[in-house]
């Protein structure tokens, strides 16, 4: 024989019982770390952030990570300013190479 509850006790009348914890929270996939090396890189060192930027879509896709956004603008910051410094390269190279044959008379 168990006795009642004693009134004192427990919530107020008019209130229910207390909430208890709400659903549990989802799990975040984690961000592909060749992503952020891939943007860092591509102000760094641009060829490196340009290839890991390539190397990091590919990961992704096939694990399901988070950080596309990441790897495309570490390929697409790195492949321009790869290729602004090719082109510079190659202007510098034409330039002394007129430069040194005279083609430029003072």
């Amino acid at each position: 024989m168990t006795t009642p509850p004693d009134p004192r006790y427990g919530p107020p009348p008019g209130y229910g019982p207390p909430p208890g914890y709400g659903p549990p929270m989802g799990y975040a996939r984690p961000t592909n770390t060749l992503a952020i090396l891939a943007l860092v890189f591509a102000f760094v060192f641009a060829p490196a952030g340009l290839v890991m930027g390539i190397a990091a879509r590919r990961q992704i896709q096939r694990t399901g990570e988070v950080g596309s956004g990441l790897a495309l603008a570490g390929t697409i910051v790195g492949g321009v300013f790869t290729a602004f410094w090719v082109l510079a390269i190659v202007f510098w190279i034409i330039a002394l190479s007129a430069l040194s044959s005279g083609s430029f008379a003072p």
